[in-house]
Parts: C-alpha cells; sequence; structure tokens
C-alpha cells in the first residue's frame, strides 16, 4: 500500500519528506539532552552549592531547548507542506482516474462515495502522512532513546521497563483488532450520509413540491445518527485503553518512586538520577500511549488508503484499442446487438437488434418506458461496451477505433440537460474549443435559444449557475442542443431533448435537424412524442429491448400495432385515416 502511494511523493515533496524527519531526529536528541543536564544541575550544583555549575548547565540547557524547539517547529512546517502536496497529488491522481471511468465503471461506484474517497479518505490519508514523518519518527526514537538512557543512570530501576512494556503493548493488541473493522463501517455510514444530502440537495425542488422536509429530515436524521453510532462504538473500543495506559503508567511511576528511594537511602543513586529516570520513564511510556493512539489513526488511514487504490486500480471496461481504425465514412451498423449492464447477474436491456443509418437520414427512436431506447444510443459512442454482436460506425467496430476520434464524430444531448457553472460561451465551447462566435450565435439561433440568451444583455457572456438551475428546463435543453450543434459532429444523437419545449419550438428544431442529415449527417432522436419523429427517413420502435418495428411513420402506421397505439394515443384517430 506504501509503493502504491509512493507515487504520490512528487517534486519538492521528497526534499520536504526527508528533511521534517530530520527536523525531529534534533527535538528528540534535546528532549532526551535534558533530563540528564538537569542531573547535573541537581547532583553537581544543588548538592553542592556549585553555582557555576547551576548557571552553565543552566545555559545550555536553555540552548539544548531552543535546538530542540526548533527543531519541531522545522518539522512541523515541512511535515505539513510535503503532506498538503501528497494530498493534493492524490486528489488528482484519483479524480483523472475517475475522468477515465467508463460508465460502467461510475454505476459501480456511487457518487457519493466517490466524493466521499476524494475528500474525506483523501483528508485521512494525508493526516496519516503527516504523522508519519513526526510522530512516526518521534515516537519510537523517544522511546528507544529513553530506556537506553534510563539504562545508564541505573539498570537496577530500568527493570520497571520489564513489567510496564508488555503490559501496554497486550493492551493495544487486545483492543486495536477489534476496532479495524469499526472503521471500515464509519466510512461507509459516512457514504451514506452524503447521499442522503446530495439527493436532497439535487432534488430540493421535489422536496419543497411535495411538502416532503419532515420525510427528509427523518431520513438525514436516520443517516447522521447511524454514522454517530458506529463512530461511537469505534471511539469506545479505542479509548477503552485509555484507562488500563493510565493505570499502567502510575503502577509504573509508583514503582519508580518506591523502589527509586530504596536505592537513594542506600547511596546506590542520587536524587538527581532518580528525577531524571522520571522523566524518561514519562518519555517511554509517553511514546508507548502515542504509538498506541497512532494506530488508531493509521488503522483509520489504512481503510481510506484502501477505499482510494480500489478506485485507482479499478480499469476502465472501455479502454483506447491498442491499435486503432480510422473512421472515414458516416454510418451507424446494429449487427445483432444484445446488450446488459452487468455481465454477471442482469437480464438483458437490448436483444439481437440490427439496423442500419446512412449519411443523410434521420432515425427516430420510441418506445415504451423502459425499453432500451437511451441504452440503444449509448452504445453508438462507446458510452458501454455490447454484450453481443457489433456496434460499426462508418463500417468500423467502435471498439477498434480511437475512443477520441469517434466521440468527437458523435454528438450526445442526453436527457439530463446539463450544464456547467461559468458562461453559456464556455458551455458551448465544451465540444468545441476553438469555435467563433459566429458559429456559437449559430448554433444558438438553430436551436431556436438566441432570443432568449440575448434578451440576458450579456448573451455569450451571460452566467450560468451550477447545473443551469438560473434556466427554464426548455432553456437548458435549447442550450444543450446548441452545445452540440457548435460541435457541428457528423452523427448527432438527441436523447429526448426537446420534451420541455414547446410545439412550436420543436417543429423549428426539427428543421434546423432536418438541414443537418441533410449535409452528409446521421441524426438520432429518441422521443416519447411522435410528432418530434414524424419526417425520419427510418423509425425504430422498441419493445422490451427488442426491434419491433422498422420503418416510415406512414409504414408504421399500417404495419406495427405498438407504433399505431402511440401515434392514435397522441394525434387522434384522423392520423389513420390520413394513412390511407
Amino acid at each position: 500500500m506504501l509503493r502504491k502511494l509512493a507515487r504520490f511523493v512528487k517534486g519538492k515533496t521528497w526534499i520536504f519528506t526527508i528533511l521534517a524527519p530530520l527536523a525531529m531526529m534534533i527535538e528528540v536528541a534535546g528532549d532526551l539532552a535534558l533530563p540528564t543536564l538537569m542531573t547535573h544541575i541537581v547532583d553537581g550544583g544543588v548538592a553542592t552549592g556549585d553555582m557555576g555549575v547551576i548557571f552553565s548547565t543552566g545555559l545550555t540547557m536553555l540552548a539544548v531547548a531552543a535546538l530542540g524547539a526548533l527543531g519541531g517547529v522545522g518539522c512541523t512546517a515541512l511535515a505539513s507542506m510535503a503532506a498538503m502536496r501528497f494530498g493534493a497529488e492524490m486528489r488528482k491522481g484519483l479524480f483523472n482516474s475517475v475522468q477515465g471511468f467508463s460508465f460502467a465503471e461510475i454505476d459501480k461506484f456511487s457518487t457519493s462515495s466517490l466524493i466521499t474517497r476524494l475528500t474525506n479518505d483523501v483528508t485521512q490519508v494525508q493526516g496519516a502522512f503527516r504523522m508519519m514523518m513526526t510522530m512516526l519518527v518521534r515516537v519510537p526514537l523517544l522511546g528507544l532513546g529513553g530506556i537506553l538512557m534510563a539504562m545508564g543512570l541505573s539498570l537496577k530501576l530500568s527493570l520497571i521497563f520489564l513489567g510496564a512494556i508488555p503490559l501496554l503493548f497486550l493492551v493495544a493488541f487486545l483492543i486495536m483488532p477489534k476496532a479495524f473493522p469499526m472503521f471500515a463501517q464509519m466510512q461507509k455510514r459516512l457514504d451514506r450520509l452524503n447521499d442522503v444530502m446530495r439527493e436532497n440537495l439535487l432534488g430540493v425542488r421535489v422536496v419543497k413540491a411535495f411538502v416532503g422536509q419532515g420525510r427528509e429530515k427523518l431520513r438525514f436524521s436516520q443517516a447522521n445518527q447511524d454514522l454517530v453510532d458506529w463512530s461511537i462504538k469505534a471511539m469506545k473500543t479505542v479509548m477503552t485503553a485509555m484507562p488500563a495506559v493510565v493505570l499502567i503508567m502510575n503502577l509504573s511511576v509508583l514503582a519508580l518512586l518506591g523502589y527509586g528511594g530504596v536505592l537513594v537511602r542506600s547511596g546506590e543513586l542520587e536524587v538527581g538520577k532518580i528525577m531524571a529516570f522520571m522523566t524518561y520513564l514519562t518519555q517511554v511510556l509517553f511514546s508507548l500511549m502515542m504509538a498506541t493512539m497512532m494506530l488508531v489513526n493509521f488503522s483509520r488511514a489504512k481503510i481510506s488508503a484502501e477505499r482510494i487504490i480500489e478506485v485507482m486500480e479499478t480499469r476502465p471496461s472501455i479502454a483506447e484499442p491498442p491499435s486503432t481504425k480510422p473512421i472515414a465514412e458516416t454510418s451507424v451498423e446494429f449487427k445483432g446487438v444484445s446488450f446488459r449492464y452487468n455481465e454477471q447477474d442482469s437480464d438483458y436491456v437490448l436483444k439481437d437488434l440490427s439496423f442500419k443509418a446512412e449519411k443523410g437520414q434521420t432515425i427516430g427512436i420510441i418506445g415504451g418506458t423502459g425499453s432500451g431506447k437511451s441504452s440503444l444510443i449509448s452504445l453508438i459512442p462507446r458510452l458501454y461496451d455490447v454484450s453481443e454482436g457489433q456496434v460499426l460506425v462508418g463500417g468500423v467496430d467502435v471498439r477498434e477505433a480511437s475512443l477520441p476520434a469517434l466521440r468527437q464524430k458523435v454528438g450526445v444531448v442526453l436527457q439530463d440537460s446539463l450544464l456547467f457553472s461559468g458562461s453559456i460561451g464556455e458551455n458551448l465551447r465544451w465540444g468545441a474549443a476553438q469555435a467563433p462566435e459566429e458559429s456559437l450565435e449559430r448554433a444558438l439561433t438553430e436551436a431556436q435559444a438566441a432570443e432568449f440568451v440575448n434578451a440576458l444583455g450579456d448573451g455569450l457572456d451571460a452566467h450560468v449557475e451550477q447545473r443551469g438551475r438560473n434556466f427554464s428546463g426548455g432553456q437548458k435543453q435549447r442550450l444543450s442542443i446548441a452545445r452540440s450543434f457548435a460541435q457541428d459532429p457528423d452523427i448527432l444523437i438527441l436523447d429526448d431533448s426537446t420534451s420541455a419545449v414547446d410545439l412550436s419550438t420543436e417543429a423549428r428544431i426539427q428543421e434546423a435537424l432536418a438541414r443537418r442529415s441533410g449535409e452528409d449527417g446521421i441524426v438520432f432522436i429518441i422521443a416519447q412524442r411522435v410528432s418530434a419523429i414524424l419526417r425520419a427517413d427510418q423509425i425504430l420502435v422498441l419493445d422490451e429491448g427488442r426491434l419491433s418495428g422498422l420503418g416510415t411513420h406512414e409504414e408504421l402506421l399500417k404495419t406495427n400495432e405498438i407504433y399505431r397505439n402511440i401515434a392514435v394515443s397522441q394525434l387522434g384517430e384522423e392520423v389513420l385515416a390520413n394513412a390511407r
């Protein structure tokens, strides 16, 4: 795990990572030297009344203390800088990994879990990394150094360590294995809390519309209480070690005072050494107590690191092929395509689909809810891979084409008209970074968005809030269509993306789409309204993942009962009379 995370220690971070422990060694050396210097003051100065020894040794102690403090400050500063840089690189690497995921991997990891891993988990690992440069150096050096210095003062008194240290380790090994699984449960509960909070914030309009604040408060309270309960369980388990550690420390001090008093009375040991030994004993036991606390923090960080590495080691199911074929033509063909989202345990969403779309054609897709319409069009830009069969674009299997080249040829307007915070111009340039303003204005005009954009005053510079919440549903749809128009793709896919606009606006958008398909392009239109696909060159009728019908509007009215029922329900019985 350390080897996998070490790749995020880059550039100057390595220098800080090396210098921080060195600075900590200076602080520890000062802490270990001070008690011994104190014995010279007590036994060589106070006991004999020699003020020169007291004064000179006191100045030495001040210098050592100042040097140790400088080392401590330097270590803290260097470790903090290294940890911050390490955390930033880890967040960037984690985010880049998520960006490389296909839809299948995004489906596997929930959005709230990915957010938790990018924030809380990275913070946990970052904190452990900082502690590794400070406490992981300080604790063993102070503990081992304290034992050696104490043994130098009195081997007999050092026997106290033989009783105290094994007891402290016993406490740690009894408690820590019980705490580790609880920290994993805490992170899962945190995922759930973030999930509830995210759903509430994104769905705030629905919550308000259905007066669901009480229900949402209850959901949040339950998730929050669940996290609190598991956190308390974990902390209670860990904190049971504290009374035991304090008891061992107090018993050790009591043994030191009792046995040390006997040695002083017999003349085998001076009072100053007893005082120094007391300091070393406290340092050693305190370092062991800190080691126990480090185990707690490292155990939490270990769980977080595993969750981060799980994301980074997840290989995208859709990746750039080792060798690619160029796409020279504009056509789309499905050959015996079947598809399911989970190869292990899900049912087929699409079953044995075959059809071909030539350049210059508009293809309509219609069917009931859950019939596989959106799944079908997601296979064209290879957002998912087929389970069986082939999807060909320009005669090339999409699995053999370059992903950037393929997706540059395909423009998609999804059901969820998502806009990003920024300006309208920045949103339109998502698929065409270098597009001139004339192209953007033409795209807005064709998408019937120019009128309301110009009315904003700032035009292309008008501000877009997060997820485009300062625009209506219909306006967001038209801006999303304009974004794809600005990209000028060879294949344009609209996934029910005019559902929120009125019929007259939809008709004008259809005219623009007809012009685009007539200019050697292909347009796919998924629609719930028959009016959106009346003039399509081919209409695919899907029913439970199968191709129920294929033809023009007039042909399907005569040959396909599903399409006929949809058309009659929306357009009335007269549509049948006109078809005859």
